[in-house]
């Protein structure tokens, strides 16, 4: 019987299916990985097993006994530690009062024991510092420290816990070779001393160089595990989209793209871009592809004047711009969708009539300052029905909308604006199919139009489906331009996961 046993995991996000009876078996003293594509599922089962996601269905088993995880207590009662890539620092604070926070051995009557703790914190701190190399200083505030030092943090912090089961979730992603070595040698140390670590991540050969098996979901779905001895990249691809399938999901032939170039981006560079170069056709859709945090979002914002760019070269329409700032983007015909349509799209408290009108009011101004009450309504209306929104009333708040309409809320603001170019970051992400299906119309009559769109999306599918090219982004920049007959999902994952293509 396997040290850790999950079975039948069930987990749907609304409309979204994340696991559909997966399932994971491990034992003690190894490192195995947890594999799959963009939306397969693996972050959620591994947040189900720390308590953070609650299943709506499943088993979990620990050495044999059955166990109940609902909420970070339960994962720290069973010694279960994680390190994710998205930090959980509080930056104002030291690193020692962040590895501290939460986990607080007491003396008799509640005396919290500092000089104790302090210096277990050390020993954990002196095994990294062993295979760094050098030291990092637990008594300067996070904010302070390096990206790859504050990843390193929280690594400490995850070890001090003294865990039986360790989460390492895109754990390396910021880190640099070095540090990424560093923790490797740690790892290690922890396998031979018994614990169980759990290792997600893109980086295929991080995964071979560490790992004993590893386990594919696919769909939310256990495709199966296999001893990493046995298998090469590619097999493990081939289970992560089916074994030689190459899927074409167009429901409809895509108007072909005009020769007319519209945007052109020469070596654009920024915090996280590094020499990102690519043009854009009148009436093209073109996907940003990879696996999620390479820099697309970044880019799109880069492009929207949201992001700062440090260097490159922007044209739009065959003149060369510069981009500081959004409203210099709008004037010169870009618009984003944001991924975040709550926080970055939409005013949800007020009326769907001021979210749809608001970016396009100097279209409308009669005057100096002044707007037409009719005009907005009607801008506002013609809105709703070219995009079919189901609204009750106009004044109602954009909270009462569904994801989908609220989404479409979100598109229809830009297009009064009548922009020849969209920026779309994940634009289908938490709305239902039926939704989904809406807006995949919106963005085909849009390129019949002229319009070009460059699209961000977490599903693969989604964006094989839609774009003319995608462009494979790693690391903040472009390393594959997939069109044609290469346009499928094998050529997709294998290039996101910088897997080399059979001759």
């Amino acid at each position: 019987m396997a040290y850790l046993s999950m079975s039948g995991v069930h987990k749907r996000f609304g409309g979204v299916v994340a696991l559909n009876g997966a399932h994971l078996a491990a034992e003690k003293g190894e490192v195995h990985a947890l594999l799959g594509a963009n939306g397969s599922g693996k972050s959620t089962l591994s947040k189900v097993l720390t308590g953070v996601v609650a299943p709506d269905q499943g088993r979990i088993e620990i050495d044999g006994r059955e166990v109940r995880i609902s909420g970070p207590e339960d994962a720290r009662r069973y010694r279960i530690a994680a390190v994710y890539q998205e930090l959980s620092l509080i930056p104002q604070l030291t690193g020692m009062e962040n590895i501290l926070l939460a986990y607080e051995p007491t003396r008799a009557l509640g005396f919290i024991d500092r000089r104790t703790l302090e210096q277990s914190v050390l020993e954990v701190a002196a095994r990294f510092e062993q295979a760094l190399g050098r030291r990092i200083d637990l008594h300067r505030p996070v904010e302070s420290l390096s990206p790859g030092d504050q990843q390193l943090i929280e690594a400490y912090k995850a070890v001090a816990r003294k865990p039986e089961i360790l989460i390492l979730d895109e754990a390396t992603a910021s880190l640099r070779q070095a540090e990424v070595e560093a923790l490797f040698q740690v790892v290690r140390e922890l396998r031979d001393a018994g614990v169980l670590i759990i290792f997600i991540s893109h980086r295929l050969h991080e995964v071979f160089d560490l790992c004993d098996r590893a386990t594919v979901l696919r769909n939310g779905q256990t495709v199966g595990t296999v001893n990493l001895a046995e298998v090469t990249e590619r097999d493990l691809v081939d289970m992560m989209v089916g074994r030689g399938v190459v899927t074409d999901v167009r429901q409809e032939a895509a108007t072909p793209p005009r020769d007319e170039v519209v945007l052109r981006v020469k070596g654009l560079t920024g915090p996280r871009l590094h020499g990102v170069s690519f043009e854009l056709r009148a009436g093209e859709v073109l996907g940003l592809g990879g696996l999620q945090g390479q820099g697309q979002s970044e880019l799109l914002r880069a492009l929207f004047g949201a992001e700062p760019v440090t260097g490159g070269e922007i044209e739009v329409a065959g003149r060369r711009v510069t981009l500081r700032r959004p409203q210099d983007a709008m004037r010169h015909g870009l618009a984003l969708v944001p991924g975040n349509r709550a926080r970055e799209g939409l005013m949800l408290g007020r009326p769907i009539l001021e979210n749809l009108t608001i970016a396009s009011m100097r279209r409308r101004q009669t005057g100096p300052g002044f707007l037409s009450p009719r005009r907005e309504r009607e801008a506002a209306q013609g809105a709703v029905r070219s995009l079919e929104i189901k609204v009750g009333d106009l004044s109602d708040a954009a909270s009462t909308l569904s994801g989908g309409n609220q989404q479409k809320v979100v598109v229809g603001k830009w297009l009064l604006n009548r922009p020849r170019i969209i920026l779309m970051d994940d634009p289908t992400k938490g709305v239902d199919v039926g939704a989904k299906g809406e807006l995949y119309k919106i963005i085909r009559q849009l390129t019949q139009e002229g319009v070009s769109v460059i699209l961000n999306s977490s599903e693969n599918m989604e964006l094989l489906g839609l774009s003319h090219r995608v462009l494979v982004m790693y690391e903040g920049t472009i390393v594959d331009v997939l069109e044609g007959e290469d346009l499928n999902e094998n050529r997709l994952v294998a290039s996101a996961m910088r897997v080399a293509q059979p001759a």
